[in-house]
């Protein structure tokens, strides 16, 4: 759940025609085409080239931990291309850890009582697989398979966004929000969550962007799952891109 937090976020093609596709009539206002819309927003993140020069980046921060006083606690999240993961969060004296190697997915919970290594459920195993790469859903997007439609502008906290509706390989969809000015992702489609016996919608809110060497990387996210609170925030203090992270980091702890 807390990589979830995370990666519900650092989720981003290739420029396609600038071309802008209008109304039936002169009244009518233009709309971008998705490609467009795409096309800025890798623009807006530092470009597709810098981002495929990036094989791994290390955050660190703060993030909330629930509970009826919902601390935060610091943490540790390094990643390596392909979906490599490791998650370490630190609480009292201890450490809980999460690791996903592109494959399987191990855990170790202390702050639970449970002081011995478990693997990923299947669900968790499946929810981890359908995550992205740090570069998000839309960073060539052609060459993940993906199909990009323009699904209408709705409002995301005051700004207008266009909505996209991305259909992955599987015929798995999600939905991405881009501000129509900064063209960022402001908002994007969590992975749904069992909580009390059903699955419910997940939004994941990007806010305060900074630059890292050229890259536009969020510096807060908020994960907000429909009908349950409170919502869980993640505070990054600190980015480092290509850091060196040997294969063994991802590996059974």
């Amino acid at each position: 759940m807390l990589r979830k937090t995370f990666l519900s976020y650092m989720a981003f093609s290739v420029f396609m025609p600038l071309a802008l596709v209008g109304g039936a009539g002169p009244q009518s206002p233009a709309q971008p085409t998705p490609a467009l819309i795409v096309g800025r927003n890798v623009a807006a993140r530092g470009g597709l080239r810098a981002w495929q020069a990036v094989q791994t980046m290390a955050f660190s921060g703060k993030m909330d931990a629930g509970g009826k006083q919902n601390v935060q606690l610091p943490f540790v999240l390094e990643m390596k291309r392909p979906r490599k993961t490791r998650l370490e969060l630190e609480f009292g004296n201890g450490k809980a850890v999460q690791v996903y190697d592109g494959v399987n997915g191990w855990k170790l919970r202390p702050f639970l009582g449970r002081m011995d290594i478990e693997p990923y459920s299947p669900e968790e195993i499946t929810s981890a697989s359908m995550e992205s790469d740090f570069d998000g859903l839309l960073i060539d997007y052609l060459a993940k398979g993906t199909v990009v439609e323009l699904a209408g502008t709705e409002q995301v906290e005051g700004h207008d966004a266009y909505k996209l509706k991305l259909t992955m390989k599987g015929n798995r969809v999600r939905h991405v929000w881009v501000d129509s000015q900064s063209f960022l992702e402001v908002k994007i489609e969590g992975t749904p969550r069992r909580l009390d016996g059903k699955f419910r919608p997940v939004q994941v809110y990007l806010r305060d962007y900074k630059s890292v060497n050229g890259l536009m990387v969020p510096y807060t996210q908020e994960t907000v799952v429909e009908g349950y609170k409170p919502s869980h925030k993640m505070i990054i203090e600190s980015v480092v891109v290509n850091p060196t992270l040997e294969d063994s980091r991802f590996a059974k702890p």
